[in-house]
């Protein structure tokens, strides 16, 4: 299909080949166009998106489950939009698209709001929840795409999140390695989360200690009733819960919040890890 639509139009959608190496923050940024207010009206389907912006083992699964759970409430799997190229790759379809206003950026815009949008139709309900961490890389785009986009910033103890990356695969990832991977992320985090003002934050272990206080809270945000169906979610099969779209291990299909693991002690804590510790409240 993919080879029939480059032959007629020059048009392409495709993956970006995967480099494991190399993170999100360091891919080339293709060129694209800020929407004003005024735009949404011609160049969105979608309103007021969701997003939870975290690392990687942080919640976020868990959150999603629970958001999930509301009736006005869509989300989806980790949908990897950053890692959807759309490329003109011929000079027609280049000119073309070029006399319309619409670079790279402009026509992988418009296939992330009509894919997000599809899926919430579908679902019968009001807003859509994305939660990809990848997305820590790519919140300033994700601003400019859709300016009436709502951020939750969700923060887990970096110690924690370190750990629990390390043990889901010790042996291809040491420790020290873990460390380094999940303060990649969290830095964006906490740059994304400094830049807006207006988002909201929600720690991983509050929604573990007390969850109901916290999805009131995280509704009285995104403008819904509370619903008590939040706190049990339902037991999940390995069907609805994919590796590589998120978590997939037995505590997160219990359909049930689970408790949090204890706090590290402040020697256990990683020198590379202390100042975000510091920043996020963990430590003073």
């Amino acid at each position: 299909m993919n080879r029939a639509l480059a032959a007629t139009t020059g048009l392409q959608v495709r993956r970006t080949p995967r480099t494991p190496s190399a993170p999100a923050a360091e891919r080339p940024e293709a060129a694209y166009r800020c929407l004003s207010a005024e735009d949404l009206a011609t160049d969105r389907l979608l309103r007021q998106p969701v997003f939870i912006i975290s690392s990687i083992r942080s919640g976020s699964t868990l959150l999603r489950m629970m958001l999930g759970a509301h009736p006005r409430l869509h989300t989806l799997h980790e949908l990897h939009l950053g890692r959807i190229d759309v490329l003109c790759d011929n000079w027609h379809s280049e000119r073309a698209m070029s006399a319309l206003g619409l670079a790279r950026g402009d026509l992988e815009h418009l296939l992330w709001d009509r894919v997000m949008h599809r899926e919430l139709v579908r679902s019968g309900k009001d807003f859509i929840v994305e939660k990809t961490p990848a997305n820590a890389y790519m919140y300033r785009r994700l601003k400019d795409c859709w300016p009436d986009a709502r951020f939750v910033f969700l923060l887990r103890h970096p110690e924690s999140v370190a750990r629990s990356w390390h043990e889901s695969d010790p042996d291809k990832r040491p420790y020290d390695k873990a460390v380094t991977d999940v303060l990649r992320y969290m830095t964006a985090v906490e740059e994304a989360r400094t830049a807006d003002p207006d988002g909201f934050t929600v720690r991983y272990e509050d929604i573990t200690a007390d969850p109901e206080r916290e999805m009131r809270r995280l509704c009285a945000f995104l403008g819904v009733d509370y619903a008590p169906s939040m706190l049990t979610y339902g037991r999940k099969s390995s069907r609805e819960l994919v590796r590589g779209l998120g978590d997939w291990r037995d505590n997160i299909r219990t359909g049930t919040v689970q408790p949090g693991r204890a706090l590290p002690e402040e020697d256990e804590i990683p020198e590379a890890l202390r100042p975000m510790c510091a920043a996020w409240g963990y430590t003073s």
